[in-house]
């Protein structure tokens, strides 16, 4: 694929915008098709639901989104979330929930919440990311063979070596045609992504390991498990009944929408966050983020849909192909939209061992153990410590349990520095009329959200802003992450943040942020 060639052919008949926005929507489109269809699949739902959500997360919260090269659909950190759900309390109740998992997203944007989700510890966001990853390879390795997951992440660690054996011992001819299947598209994916002509750069590994995996098991006519695709697409569309209404009442059903919505805006928000990072445009609106994010969730819960969320895989392949406006996602949805209805029959022909190869992958990639790492030698023992106990628990137990875990330990590791003073803001002008930041007390991610508001107010002069930390006594790595972020994109504007004050551990930690390489806590 010559996105730059399509561009240039775009650009010569349409406006500026919309000539880069057009290629990087069919992009967007390519990366998304599978996805959409592989996660739900692993969340227990007919892959024609997936699908739904990624229309209804390009057309209309494209349209509504406060983070414009954002793009949402469903996401694979919910899908494990979904599949307990359907488990335990069957697909129709679904529908409400979401109905209502939206409403509350819509509430907390009017409520102007949305700053506050950013706020949580990176440590707990990559713990929560890592423990999702875990239990999305162990779920799909019995994918991979034609067999059903379990019903928890500990059940499908416990049924690995049955699986294996009755695979080495081929008990059953058609898992291990699926499990090479499946491997296939796993090395299809990686070997294009290492490998590929910078023509085709654009093309997602994704789907060609998915092509991959379909044509080999077409090719040798191989007896397993393809996607199910209703005869009538529209069928797919499922209003919910008045029984399934009548369900709201029940706890159970309200905790988990209560979950669902949590989960999702975090998630939404912190990938908008990062899409902010990789573009130089119009920052996020977190509030009007999250209440698009709730208009897609309640209509996703009428049409029968997933939950949804931004998604950063999405979202970085839409910035990375040139996308200007929100329009790209929004053609995205439309480009999922025409194809369920033009080619719905391509979608019978993908073997769902192949789905779960891309997911192995996906969920590899979340499990990524140097984000433990990272935390360790940048910010110390505890953040990792955190990072490691929330993705135990979020395996070990729920999604849920494990966020609030993570939650407390950090409000926990945040006491102690409380008694060393609130955290003060004061803005002035110093010499020369250079804008300065002087911080004082400690700066703990209680903090977060009024120091994140205070430094983006900050308008340059003399290309120059200063932080002044003479009064700092503590910062933890939650502010330190910020503050290299909003520094990082004052550099792209040609502005030099300076760190002021005498020589402290809270001074050196924030020139370190400043400077992109973070002092170890002490």
């Amino acid at each position: 694929m010559q996105v730059s060639s399509l561009r240039s052919l775009a650009s010569s008949i349409l406006p500026s915008t919309l000539a880069r926005d057009l290629p990087a929507s069919f992009v967007v489109f390519l990366v998304a098709l599978p996805l959409c269809m592989g996660i739900a699949i692993a969340s227990g739902v007919p892959a024609e639901r997936g699908l739904i959500t990624g229309i209804v997360g390009g057309v209309v919260v494209g349209l509504l989104a406060g983070s414009p090269l954002q793009v949402s659909g469903p996401a694979a950190g919910l899908a494990v979330i979904v599949f307990e759900f359907v488990r335990t309390q069957g697909l129709s109740a679904l529908g409400p929930v979401l109905v209502v998992a939206g409403a509350l997203q819509l509430v907390a944007g009017a409520a102007r919440i949305g700053g506050w989700f950013r706020a949580i510890s990176p440590a707990v966001v990559h713990g929560m990311l890592a423990g999702i990853g875990v239990l999305i390879v162990l779920a799909q390795l019995h994918v991979l063979t034609d067999n059903d997951p379990r019903a928890s992440g500990l059940d499908n660690l416990a049924a690995v070596p049955a699986a294996f054996l009755d695979l080495v011992t081929g008990t059953a001819a058609g898992n291990l045609a699926a499990f090479g299947v499946g491997l296939a598209t796993i090395l299809a994916m990686l070997a294009w992504e290492r490998w590929r002509p910078a023509s085709l750069r654009l093309l997602p590994g994704a789907l060609v390991g998915v092509l991959a995996g379909t044509g080999i098991a077409g090719l040798a006519g191989l007896a397993i498990k393809r996607v199910e695709v209703p005869g009538n697409i529209l069928a797919a569309v499922s209003l919910p009944g008045a029984g399934d209404w009548a369900r709201l009442t029940e706890p159970g059903i309200l905790g988990a929408a209560l979950t669902l919505a949590i989960i999702a805006s975090a998630e939404s928000l912190l990938s908008a966050a990062a899409v902010d990072r990789m573009h130089d445009g119009p920052r996020t609106a977190y509030n009007r983020e999250l209440g698009a994010q709730g208009a897609g969730n309640i209509l996703c819960g009428f049409l029968g849909g997933l939950p949804m969320t931004g998604v950063i895989v999405r979202s970085s392949a839409n910035v990375q192909a040139g996308a200007a406006t929100r329009a790209s996602a929004v053609m995205h949805g439309l480009w999922l939209l025409a194809f369920l209805m033009a080619l719905p029959g391509l979608l019978a022909l993908v073997p769902t061992a192949a789905l779960a190869g891309i997911l192995v992958v996906t969920g590899w990639r979340l499990a990524n153990p140097l984000h433990g790492l990272h935390l360790h030698a940048r910010y110390g023992l505890v953040p990792a410590g955190i990072w490691l106990i929330t993705l135990v628990t979020v395996v070990a137990a729920d999604l849920l349990t494990g966020v609030l875990a993570g939650l407390i330990l950090s409000l926990l590791q945040a006491l102690p520095h409380l008694r060393k003073g609130r955290l003060t803001i004061e803005q002035d002008a110093a010499a020369l009329g250079v804008p300065e930041v002087r911080l004082s007390g400690a700066a703990t991610f209680l903090q977060l959200p009024h120091l994140a508001t205070a430094l983006e107010q900050q308008a340059p002069r003399a290309g120059r802003i200063r932080l002044a930390a003479d009064c700092l006594r503590h910062i933890d790595h939650t502010c330190l992450e910020m503050i290299q972020d909003w520094a990082g994109r004052q550099a792209a504007a040609g502005t030099r943040v300076e760190v002021v004050g005498r020589a402290t551990v809270p001074r050196e930690q924030l020139a370190g942020a400043v400077s992109g390489t973070v002092a170890p806590a002490h």
